[in-house]
C-alpha cells in the first residue's frame, strides 16, 4: 500500500515547482504530448498533487521520457507549467537517489 504525503506539493517548491496544484487534470498536456504514452504527463502530475511519492519513485522512468519540448506548458489552460513540474520531479528523484534523508 502506498502512502500519500499531502504536503508534497509544497515540498516540491525546494525543487523549483510552485504550480503543482494549479493543474486540474484536464488532459490537454497528454493530448498534445508527442510521446503519447499512457496519459503522460497527466498521470505523474496527479501523483505529485496527491503526494504519492512512492508511485513517483516507482515510475520515475516516465520522467525521463519527457523531451521538455514545451508543448504541454504552451497549451495548458491553467498555466500550470507541466514541463517545469516534470523537471522538478526529476530533481526530486535525483535527490532521493543520492540518499538525501531530508527529501
Amino acid at each position: 500500500m502506498a502512502l500519500v504525503d499531502l504536503d508534497f506539493p509544497e515540498q516540491l517548491e525546494r525543487f523549483g515547482v510552485d504550480t503543482a496544484l494549479e493543474c486540474f487534470n484536464c488532459g490537454t498536456c497528454a493530448a498534445i504530448c508527442p510521446l503519447i504514452h499512457e496519459h503522460f504527463p497527466r498521470k505523474i502530475i496527479r501523483y505529485a498533487q496527491l503526494g504519492a511519492k512512492d508511485r513517483i519513485l516507482q515510475e520515475s522512468d516516465e520522467l525521463w521520457r519527457c523531451l521538455h519540448c514545451g508543448l504541454c506548458t504552451y497549451t495548458c489552460p491553467r498555466e500550470a507549467d507541466p514541463g517545469e513540474l516534470i523537471l522538478g520531479l526529476r530533481r526530486y528523484v535525483i535527490a532521493k537517489w543520492r540518499g538525501r534523508a531530508d527529501v
